[in-house]
Parts: structure tokens; sequence; C-alpha cells
């Protein structure tokens, strides 16, 4: 009897030791993650670091980490983000099936399977292939959303994974979710200023590509202004210097917003100058822009364009409307539509285009606008429309060149109230003294 309490007293002994040395590993691991929440490591080092301590505490040939994609369509929503294997083992890559993806999204709770190639539920011909014998998956939960799965394969044991090892590796979860995390929303955060200072370097560049002041022409009284309802805009305007006294000014409006509509402004605008100074007409140069776009943009950008060359000392101006807003030009009482020109650029290659000319006398002006004029909405989606544009030009027309573009952008303004600004919002405005 006493030989039987005292073997009871060392089992007991033996037994209270593993629980010593399985509290001793788990506050290992759990001091390592709390280092972990307050490091600034990127997300996939962090992933990195967590699957590396579970495969070594749990004693696994491989561990991964899948993260949620909730954007995606794909069948399986689960993309592996870490791999981490022990290095006395074969470097099978491991993965989860969508039959276990499907499971833990609708579980949301660990799994342990200890006869894998046994497994009806879960067990497929590719996973046999890669030679998976036992799994241990739990669910990595933030905030009571899913975000992700950390996976154990093959425990390196006969007896496959205990009770203590999905308890521990569920504490790891537990922990890491907040703070895989925590680094992501870091890293979305660095990614977003990184973005944010790009946004800012393109705006400025955008504005020097921009006339910086209306040219001094005698005779004339011009001006413009432009204003993006993003940080970068697609509309462009120009005034460019040629011989003889004469002025090309231009005003464009790409298809979209943002950068990729910044990127073609600029393009637009190079050839544009590119083509007009090789001393050909107006028709010439909108034909070869127009070419030079189809040929280097995708099918679905295009261009609308309103440029014409002002022959100062004649005050002629030869102009194309490539597809664009209507300029309205005002000659006494009477506002007439500049509608000659042609198909928007972009389109098709080689099309015709015609021209007109008007001749300015005392007083007449043009006014020159992109869609974010009169396609300027308010908050019962009523647009400010062509009706109301031309009664301001009428009201003002005795009015500055740069008094005429601020009334309108103003007036532009008012209308849409406290509606966010949908598009960009181009003027230039041309009188002749």
């Amino acid at each position: 009897m006493a030989f039987l309490k005292k073997d009871s007293e060392v089992d007991r002994l033996k037994a209270e030791n593993e629980k010593l040395k399985t509290s001793l590993k788990e506050l290992a691991i759990l001091n390592e993650l709390s280092t972990l929440i307050n490091s600034t490591m990127s997300s996939s080092k962090v992933m990195e670091k967590v699957v590396a301590e579970s495969v070594k505490a749990i004693n696994a040939e491989q561990g991964t980490i899948h993260l949620l994609d909730k954007d995606t369509e794909k069948v399986d929503p689960f993309k592996t983000f870490i791999r981490k294997a022990d290095e006395t083992e074969p470097a099978n890559k491991f993965r989860l099936d969508q039959e276990l993806s499907g499971w833990m999204m609708m579980n949301r709770k660990p799994l342990v399977v200890n006869d894998f190639q046994n497994n009806k539920q879960f067990f497929n011909r590719e996973a046999g292939e890669l030679l998976i014998r036992t799994l241990l998956t739990v669910p990595l939960i933030c905030k009571g959303e899913l975000v992700g799965v950390l996976n154990l394969f093959n425990k390196k044991s006969n007896n496959g994974f205990s009770e203590n090892d999905q308890r521990l590796l569920s504490i790891i979860a537990s922990q890491s979710a907040q703070v895989i995390e925590n680094s992501r929303l870091y890293e979305q955060e660095k990614q977003l200023i990184k973005i944010e200072k790009e946004l800012e370097m393109a705006q400025s560049i955008q504005q020097r590509l921009l006339p910086k002041e209306s040219p001094k022409i005698p005779g004339f009284d011009i001006a413009g202004l432009s204003y993006a309802a993003k940080d970068v805009g697609g509309d462009y305007f120009d005034y460019i210097k040629l011989e003889d006294e004469r002025w090309c000014i231009a005003l464009g409006d790409v298809s979209g917003k943002g950068i990729p509509a910044a990127l073609l402004m600029s393009h637009l605008q190079a050839t544009m100058r590119y083509q007009i100074q090789g001393n050909q007409t107006i028709i010439e140069c909108i034909s070869q822009a127009n070419n030079f776009i189809c040929a280097n943009t995708a099918d679905n950008k295009f261009v609308t364009l309103f440029g014409g060359i002002l022959d100062t000392k004649n005050k002629v101006f030869n102009y194309v409307n490539a597809g664009h807003n209507l300029p309205f030009y005002l000659s006494g009482n009477e506002l007439l539509p500049l509608r000659d020109g042609g198909l928007v650029m972009g389109m098709l290659p080689d099309v015709p285009y015609d021209d007109n000319s008007i001749k300015f006398k005392k007083d007449d002006l043009v006014v020159i606008y992109s869609d974010g004029v009169t396609e300027a909405h308010n908050e019962i989606e009523d647009m400010y429309g062509e009706k109301r544009l031309q009664e301001l030009i009428v009201k003002n027309k005795k009015k500055t060149a740069t008094e005429i573009a601020s009334k309108i952008y103003k007036a532009v303004k008012e209308f849409e109230r406290n509606m966010e600004q949908d598009d960009d919002i181009t003027i230039v405005v041309i009188k002749a003294k």
C-alpha cells in the first residue's frame, strides 16, 4: 500500500510538472505576442513570427496563416499569406481545400483532424498527394469578425494533435488576431500617407502644367480657371503662342477622373503643343492628336476638345469642336453655340474634322467650359444646365473675362450647395476689347 501511495504521488507530481511546463510554454508564447503587440513590425513579419512560434510550440511540421479576402469573388476566399515549415521536414506546401475553408467560415471554431487520409468530409486526392496526416486549424477572430485562420499540419508524434494543442493554438490565435489586424491597419495607414504625398506631388505637377496666368494680348481680354473634383483632374486648358500674332487656345476634358485621367491630360497637352507649333492648321493639329490618342490609349479612353487659333491682328478665331460641350459666342444680344468640328478624340483614327471661324467685334466674347459646369447637380439631382449658363453670360457680358469666369464658377458652386463636386470644372473666356 505504501508503494502504491508513493507511485500515485509520483504520478501526481509528474502531471503537475507537465502542467507547469505547459503553463510556462504558454506564458513564453504570450510574452512573445505581447512584444509583437507593441512593435511596429510589418504584418508579414508579425504573421511569420506567430506561425514560427506555433510550429515550434506544438511540434508540427508546418504552419500557415490564411487571411480572408472579403472583396474576392473566388470560391475560396482565403489566401495563404505566411507559410513556415520545420527545417528538418520535407518542403511540401500544405494548404486548405475549399471544403475546409467553407467549414471554417461557417463554424468559426477550432478543428482537429488526426486521421486526415481516412476523413471522408475533408480528404481529397490533392491533399493525399501532399501527405497531410493530421491537421489543427483555429479561427483568427478580431472584434467578432473572422479575419483568417491559423493552421498546423502533421504533428510530429504518433498521437496527433491533443486537446492541449488545440487550447494553446486557440490562445495564440485569439491574441494574434488583434496583433495581425493592428499591423495591417498600421501598414494601410502608412500606405495612405504615401498615396497622399504622391497625390500632392501629382497635383503640384499638374498645376504647373496648366497656365499660371492669362496671356496679355493687345485687343483681347482672356481668362481661365480650373478646379479638379479630386486631387488631380482630367480637364485641360492651354494658351500657346504662335507666329504672326496668333495664339492657340484650347480646352479639353479627358474621360474618367484621378491619376489615369491626369496622365492622359498631360499627354494631350504635350501632343497639342507639339502639333500646333509645326505651323499646322487647327484641323491638322486635332486630326493628328486624335490619331496619337487612338494609337496610345485604351479603347475606353477618349477626350472631348475645343481648340482654335486666334488671329489677334485680324481678330478672327478659327476653331474645331471635337465632341466638346458647345461653347457660346455672344455678339451684341445674339448668343450662338459653336458646333462645327467632329467626333470626340480617341474613338476612331483618321476621322474627318470640320472648322469654322468667327470675327470678333468690340465686346464680343466666347465662353468655353467643361461639362463640370453644365452637369453640376444639386441635392434634388437638378442639373445646372446650358440655359442657366447662357443667362449668366448675357447678364454679365459687360464684365471682364476674369469676372465672367469667376461668376460662372461661383454660380455653379452655389447651385450645388452642399453637394460634393462631382466633376472637374474648367472655364476659359475670350473677350474682344
